[in-house]
Order: C-alpha cells, then sequence, then structure tokens
C-alpha cells in the first residue's frame, strides 16, 4: 500500500512539471486530477481551485464588459473621430464576429497548446489593443484594432471554461459556472453605465483604458495560480483546413445573420451569404467526418446530453439577445424613457441573473441540471408571453415584474446549458467543449436578434398602409419604405404627407409597432416551449447519484499506472 502511495506521489511530481513546462510537442506525462489541485493537496497559490476561478471571472469580466460598453460610447467616439454610421457600425461588428468565428478554433489551440498559454497570451493581447485603440485618431486604426481584440477576446472566453473544468472535479462545477455566469451578468449590465461615467467625465478614450487595470490583474493572478491539467492525446496535429472552413462558414452565417435586420431575409447579399453558410458548414462535417485529427470530433454529438445543452445554449441566447433588441424600443421609443431609467426598469432581470446563478448552483447539486433547465425555459415562456401584452402605458409594477420573472427563467437555463455541455465533453477537448458553448450563444443572439426583427417589421409592413389609409392618411409611395423601419423601431415617421394628423399618427404608430412587438415576442415564447421539451433529453438525477456520467473515452489519464 506504502509503495502505491510513493508511486503516485512521484507520478504526481512529474504531473505538476509536465503541465507547467512541458513542450506540446513532447509526450504528455500523467497529469494530477483536478480534485488534487485543492489547497489540501498542498499545491499553494498554483491550481487553487478558487484562486483560479477569481482569476478566470476577471478576464471573462473584460471581454463581456466590452461588448457592451462600447454602446455609449458610439457618439462621442463618431464625433471626435469625424466618422460615418457605417464605420460606426463596424467598431461593434468587427469585434463581435472576430469572436464569434474563431472561439471553437481558440478553443482547439488551448487543447493543443495549453489553455493557460491561451488565456494569459490573450489577456496581454486584449490589454494591449485597448491601449492602441484609446490612443487612435483615426476610425480605420480603430476598427481595425477592435478586430484584432475580438481575437484576443476569443482565445479568452473557451479558455476559462477549458481551465475551470480542469480546476474542479466534475461533481464539484456547477457553482464555479454559475458564480462565472453571475459576473458575465453583471459586467454586462454594468457595461452602459460604467461607459457613460466614463465617456461623460473622461472621454470616449477611457472606455479601453479601464482595461488596463483589470488586464493587468488577471495577468499578474494568472501567472501566479493557473495551472494546466493536460490529458494523453490533447497534443495532437492540429487541422488547418477544418480551420479554414469553420471559419468561413461561421463568418458567412453571423454576418448574413447580423445584416438581414437591414438588407431584408430576401435580398441577394443575406440569401448569398446564408447560403455560402449552408454550403461551408457542409463540407466542413464532411471534412470532419473524414478527417484523422478533426478540429471538432463529431463524436462529441453523439451524446444526447451534450447535443441538448448547445441546443439550450442557442434557444436561450436566442431569446436573451432577441427579446431585448426589441423590447429597448418599446421602453425608449414608445414609453420615452431615458436609458438611464430603461436600466432601472430592467433591473429585476440583471439582478436575478447576478442572485439567482449561486442558488440554481446549490439547487442543481441537488436535483441535477434536467429539472432546473426545464422549469427555466416554462418560466421564461411565460414572461415572454407577459411581455407580449404590454401596452404603451403600462404599471411600473407590472413592467418591473415581467423582467424579474424573465431574470427568473435566464439563469437555471444558462447555468444548467453551460454544465451540460462542459460535463459531457472528453476532458481532452474542454476547450473546443467552450468554444462550441461560446459560438453557441453568439449564434443564438445573432439568429434572434435578426428573426425576431425581421417578424416586427413584417408585421408592420403589413398593418401600416392599411391603417394608414383608413385614418385617411395618404403615404407617398416614395416613403413607404421609410414609413414603415421608422414604425418597426416604435418611432412616429416622418413626410407621410400634410393630411396627416399629428395624434392619429403617433397612435397608429404606436399600435402598429406593439403588434409587431407582440408577433415577435410570441415566437420567442414558441423557442422557450422547444428549448423546454429539449430539456427533458437531459438526463435527470437524484440527490444520492453521482453528478454525471463519464464515459470511459472522457476519462482524463491523471494518475500514474
Amino acid at each position: 500500500m506504502s509503495e502505491t502511495v510513493d508511486t503516485r506521489q512521484e507520478a504526481r511530481k512529474k504531473g505538476e512539471e509536465g503541465s507547467d513546462g512541458a513542450s506540446p510537442s513532447d509526450p504528455s506525462p500523467s497529469d494530477p486530477s483536478p480534485s488534487d489541485a485543492s489547497p489540501s493537496g498542498g499545491r499553494g497559490l498554483r491550481g487553487h481551485p478558487w484562486l483560479t476561478l477569481i482569476t478566470l471571472s476577471i478576464g471573462a469580466m473584460m471581454v463581456s464588459l466590452d461588448g457592451t460598453v462600447i454602446t455609449v460610447a458610439q457618439p462621442a467616439m463618431q464625433s471626435g473621430l469625424r466618422a460615418g454610421l457605417t464605420e460606426i457600425q463596424w467598431v461593434t461588428n468587427g469585434y463581435l464576429l472576430a469572436v464569434a468565428v474563431l472561439l471553437i478554433t481558440a478553443g482547439k489551440l488551448g487543447d493543443r497548446f495549453g489553455h493557460r498559454k491561451m488565456f494569459l497570451a490573450g489577456v496581454v493581447g486584449f490589454t494591449a489593443s485597448s491601449v492602441a485603440i484609446g490612443l487612435s485618431a483615426n476610425i480605420t486604426w480603430v476598427i481595425g484594432l477592435r478586430v484584432l481584440q475580438g481575437v484576443f477576446g476569443a482565445l479568452m472566453q473557451p479558455a476559462t471554461l477549458g481551465l475551470m473544468r480542469t480546476a474542479f472535479p466534475a461533481d464539484k462545477l456547477t457553482m464555479p459556472i454559475a458564480i462565472r455566469s453571475a459576473v458575465i451578468a453583471a459586467s454586462t449590465a454594468a457595461g452602459p453605465i460604467v461607459g457613460g461615467l466614463l465617456v461623460e467625465h473622461a472621454g470616449w478614450q477611457w472606455v479601453f483604458f479601464a482595461n488596463v487595470p483589470l488586464g493587468a490583474l488577471a495577468l499578474g493572478l494568472g501567472l501566479l495560480v493557473l495551472r494546466d491539467v493536460r490529458t494523453k492525446g490533447a497534443a495532437r496535429p492540429f487541422d488547418i483546413a477544418g480551420v479554414h472552413l469553420l471559419t468561413a462558414a461561421l463568418a458567412s452565417l453571423v454576418w448574413g445573420l447580423t445584416q438581414a435586420p437591414a438588407h431584408g431575409w430576401t435580398d441577394p447579399r443575406t440569401l448569398g451569404f446564408l447560403a455560402a453558410a449552408l454550403g461551408l458548414g457542409c463540407c466542413f462535417v464532411r471534412r470532419e467526418s473524414r478527417a484523422d485529427e478533426p478540429l471538432v470530433p463529431l463524436r462529441m454529438f453523439h451524446s444526447s446530453q451534450f447535443s441538448a445543452g448547445v441546443v439550450l445554449m442557442i434557444v436561450m441566447s436566442f431569446i436573451m439577445f432577441g427579446a431585448p433588441f426589441i423590447l429597448v424600443f418599446y421602453l425608449q421609443n414608445v414609453l420615452h424613457l431615458s436609458p438611464m431609467e430603461s436600466g432601472i426598469r430592467v433591473l429585476g432581470l440583471t439582478g436575478m441573473m447576478i442572485l439567482g446563478a449561486p442558488l440554481v448552483a446549490i439547487w442543481m447539486s441537488r436535483v441535477g441540471p434536467r429539472l432546473p433547465a426545464l422549469l427555466g425555459m416554462a418560466v421564461t415562456a411565460a414572461a415572454m408571453t407577459a411581455l407580449s401584452q404590454l401596452g404603451p402605458r403600462p404599471a411600473t409594477v407590472h413592467l418591473v415584474l415581467c423582467f424579474f420573472l424573465l431574470g427568473l427563467g435566464f439563469s437555471p437555463v444558462m447555468v444548467s446549458a453551460t454544465k451540460i455541455v462542459l460535463s459531457n465533453a472528453p476532458m481532452e477537448l474542454s476547450g473546443v467543449a467552450g468554444g462550441i458553448q461560446q459560438t453557441a450563444m453568439q449564434v443564438g443572439g445573432s439568429l434572434g436578434t435578426a428573426a425576431l426583427g425581421a417578424i416586427v417589421g413584417a408585421r408592420v409592413d403589413s398593418l401600416l398602409p392599411g391603417r394608414l389609409a383608413e385614418a385617411g392618411v395618404a403615404l407617398p409611395s416614395a416613403r413607404a419604405d421609410a414609413a414603415s423601419q421608422a414604425v418597426s423601431v416604435g418611432l412616429v415617421p416622418r413626410g407621410v404627407g400634410e393630411s396627416a394628423d399629428a395624434s392619429a399618427l403617433a397612435r397608429i404608430s404606436e399600435l402598429t409597432f406593439l403588434d409587431g412587438m407582440e408577433y415577435a415576442l410570441l415566437a420567442a415564447t414558441a423557442v422557450a416551449v422547444l428549448g423546454a421539451l429539449t430539456a427533458l433529453l437531459v438526463r435527470g438525477r437524484g440527490p444520492a447519484e453521482p453528478d454525471d456520467e463519464t464515459p470511459p473515452a472522457r476519462t482524463a489519464e491523471t494518475h500514474a499506472r
């Protein structure tokens, strides 16, 4: 027995040396299990699970904060850099596109070369590009650097999930995932507030300079705390052809979805990008099914649990990004609330996502992810139905309760879906799993924004001309498209005609937008019901059973033979 203990201790020391200093091209030594990285294992700072979580949360906060903080800074940037509307849109779109198309590849890079290296490289690059953006005096440089910033953000995101997967045992992943989700929700919600304060009191450049202290803290902690735990077989050849095909497919898909609201779903440009995405996606699947070392092993999707988790993430993101995209027009253009007043109305949504995540983790540790995901989607469907019935003058309490209910539904789905994806992926593919989870979130969000926006636009197009005609308002054919676009975002169209009565036109515009919003949010309700049906496929578990069933293909070879 003592000989066995000595052998394991010796193997553990070798594993530490391999995880911190071994070249990726060298055969991976046996590594310690994630649970051995705890303080009780005598490891100190390096590999400490909770210090690892803090470090990774700071990195996730940087990327999430930067996705929303820029929104408030755009008018000041447009004025200061003398940029056009299209150029300013590219400041956001370039960043989001770079993040979306590179997440899976970045996850594979982490599996191949080490998630610690990818995370630290991402932090350094993200911080340096932030400084460079703040120092730029030309919009072209800003756009290019924002794309570069997105590349480094893509390196960080899957690495946070990959390092978390190896820092905690599988049966203790739920609370770390919940805390990370709460941090992302908090930083996303705080973005517009922080951005507003910085722009008002310091200038738009400080929106980017604010990343410097966060980046320095993440880098310092990362060098001291983070530790890679490798599994045999992780360091394998890279599928370059698969990378090119996947990048092109995702770029075409995300670009087509983001441009659909502006150009229309039947526009040749939209259809061309979506058709290209479909064709490239089919080529990618064909390539992966035949490649010796695929970028995304298709066997991962043979697990109904893993596939259900990915679908749940797409469904949740569809609603989480698509519904607020419509509701922000309702709050500011129909109810005429300021951005700050709108933020106060949705505090229930933000608060429940922040406070609810740890509570969901405790609940999931007892009942497993199936019931929280199922009830979360059911509550989300109820919230969407309630929001679809909002009128032009809702009671404040009614509005706040609707958003509170929505946050109550989002929180368990986000935590459950992330846990299902990570727990049902092989340890050596934890980075790819993290990239798939993040990509599902990006694609679901782009699809939700495009689809729900298109539903509102289509409904407005079908109702507005007839209602204006019934009111005796002449609508010049040259102004028809512009009028529909204005009403689709809750505004009163201009230049309709001299015969138009201002109050009647405002009332028609308001009611027509509300009809479009109702259809869009009811469509989101149907998507939430689909999510609830998907949750039924998730394996249930009682309190006494293990947290997840680990097949042999997923078990990390972490003990010496």
